[in-house]
Formats: structure tokens, sequence, C-alpha cells
């Protein structure tokens, strides 16, 4: 009885080992295009700097927010930037334990490989498994990075609109407004 659970368990987690390597692969490539979202949200910040008074809606997410919902109070303003964080801060945590589980599965085949004397077999499961993990481990840094830098902004820009209250939503709303009327042109430069 127990052999036939112990076989069960061993090919459910093999079946997992393409899915998880999936999972791994597409959090790298999503990683990677947040890292370029981040890049271009910060050459856009550059140009603005809240501490002056000047709301660029460009480089703005809750600003940006706030003047579509002009309405809205400070509680709803923390919901959507937290709203904003969730996937980078969901990829940060969830990218290490498919990497663990990547790592995991392909130690039963290199374990077995070493018991054979099929040195081949083992090395080739536990490239796969560091691999992983690896691959894993960098798209959480990246994603970490991002979410830590991101959570400032939003908290600076949080901070920006309670220091003016319903006046900042207004002007807020307001650039939104003036932006609408700008040729695209004017907006690119």
């Amino acid at each position: 009885m127990s052999s036939t659970l112990e076989s069960l368990m061993y090919q459910i987690g093999q079946i997992f080992l393409i899915p998880t390597l999936v999972i791994i692969a597409a959090l790298f490539l999503y990683s990677l295009y947040a890292l370029g979202v981040f890049a271009i949200a910060w050459f856009q910040r550059r140009k603005c700097n809240l501490d002056k008074g000047i709301a660029d809606l460009r480089c703005c997410d809750v600003l940006r927010w706030a003047a579509a919902h002009p309405d809205a109070d400070a509680d709803a303003r923390d919901v959507a930037a937290h709203r904003m964080l969730e996937a980078p801060r969901i990829v940060a945590r969830i990218s290490p334990m498919m990497g663990l589980v990547a790592t995991m599965i392909p130690m039963g085949p290199a374990l077995r490989g070493l018991s054979d004397g099929n040195l081949m077999a083992m090395s080739g499961s536990l490239s796969v498994a560091f691999s992983a993990v690896i691959v894993a481990l960098i798209t959480a840094s990246i994603m970490f990075w991002v979410a830590s830098v991101r959570q400032r902004w939003l908290a600076e820009e949080i901070a920006w609109l309670q220091a003016g209250g319903q006046t900042a939503a207004a002007e807020a709303q307001q650039v939104v407004q003036q932006a609408a009327k700008q040729p695209v042109a004017e907006l690119a430069a």
C-alpha cells in the first residue's frame, strides 16, 4: 500500500515540473516587462517634482487615479495604490516558491539516477533544478526592487495629495482636462 502511495506521489510531482517551469518563464518575462515599464516611469518622473507642486499625470499613477475619481477620500486612494502594487508584490513572492518547487521535483529523478549509477540522468535533473531556481530568484529580486520603489513613489503621491487636500485632486483633474485638449505631440515632448 505504501509503495503504491509513494509511486503515486512521485508521479503527481513529476506532472507539475513542466507547468512550474512554464510559470517561472512567464514570471521572468513579466519581470522584464515590469522593469521596462519601471524604467520609462523613472525617466518620466525625473521631470516631475511633487515637492515644487508640479503635478504631471504622465508620471503619477495615484494622481491620475485621483483625477478620474475626484470624490474619493484618502482611504480610497490608499486602496487604489495597494491595488497598483498587487502584481509586482505577488510575483516577488510567488517566484521563489515556484523556484523551490522546480528545484525539488527534479531531485527525485536525480537521486534515482544516482542510485542506479546513471550520472548523466542525475546531472541533467540537477541542471534543470538549479537553473529554474536561479531564474526564479532573479525574477523575485527584480520584482521586489520594482515594487519597493513604486511603493515609495505612490506614498509620495498620496502625501502630496493629502497635503493639498481636495485642492490637489481638483488640480489633478484640471491637468487631465488640459492634457485632453493638448495635441499628442505636445504630450510626448
